[in-house]
């Protein structure tokens, strides 16, 4: 989506940013994984097709996609922004025929950087992101059944379990946006900062040392 190429976001431990070529190289080393692969039921893709694949989220209008970056390295100005990755998180309008529905899905790539908290405040950060800006009613997330972790942080985000399949060994998990949810996720998120993304960028290197 073209929604988000120049808006960052910034909670208290990530820094949430749009996913752009330079990204790509390191979101590529991240695939080459095969736990990654199995966690995200991905096939390994070549660095060409990678590139292909970024550009396809940034044009298609049914995909939302922003890289999670570390907070406290990203305030260091001198530290590359590419180095300060560690996961991304995505939306999915999963129905042409009704825009409120939508997939999440979290990526916390750097085994270093799981545990902390960050996936929840950025699972958090972007479901208010799609409920505001992008007209989300309704979420849902798949989840592999070895994944208990994620299964657990989601339960706790209130997601109720809809379906399990056995035969793709995952578990669907859904919400409905109500007004007190509405509210919670704007309360939870109070904090949250938008910024524009290009001028933040500027701003950065012109701190940088010379």
């Amino acid at each position: 989506m073209k929604i988000n190429e120049n808006t960052l976001l910034e909670g208290d431990k990530a820094v949430l940013v749009p996913y752009n070529a330079e990204h790509v190289p390191r979101y590529h080393e991240w695939m080459k994984s095969p736990e990654l692969q199995q966690l995200t039921a991905s096939e390994p893709l070549t660095l060409e097709q990678e590139y292909d694949m970024q550009r396809s989220w940034r044009e298609d209008n049914d995909k939302c996609t922003f890289i999670i970056l570390d907070k406290q390295r990203w305030a260091d100005s001198s530290v590359e922004e590419e180095q300060c990755m560690v996961g991304d998180v995505n939306i999915f309008l999963t129905d042409p025929t009704d825009p409120t529905l939508a997939e999440l899905e979290i990526m916390i790539a750097e085994p270093s950087h799981r545990g902390k908290g960050i996936g929840n405040e950025v699972t958090r950060m972007m479901m208010s992101y799609g409920v505001t800006k992008l007209g989300v009613k309704n979420l849902e997330v798949k989840i592999g059944l070895n994944n208990q972790v994620s299964i657990a942080m989601f339960k706790k985000l209130h997601f109720q379990e809809v379906s399990v399949s056995e035969v793709f060994k995952e578990v669907t998990l859904g919400m409905t946006v109500d007004e007190s949810v509405r509210s919670r996720l704007l309360e939870d998120t109070a904090d949250m900062k938008e910024r524009d993304y290009r001028q933040t960028c500027s701003n950065r290197r012109e701190q940088v040392p010379q």
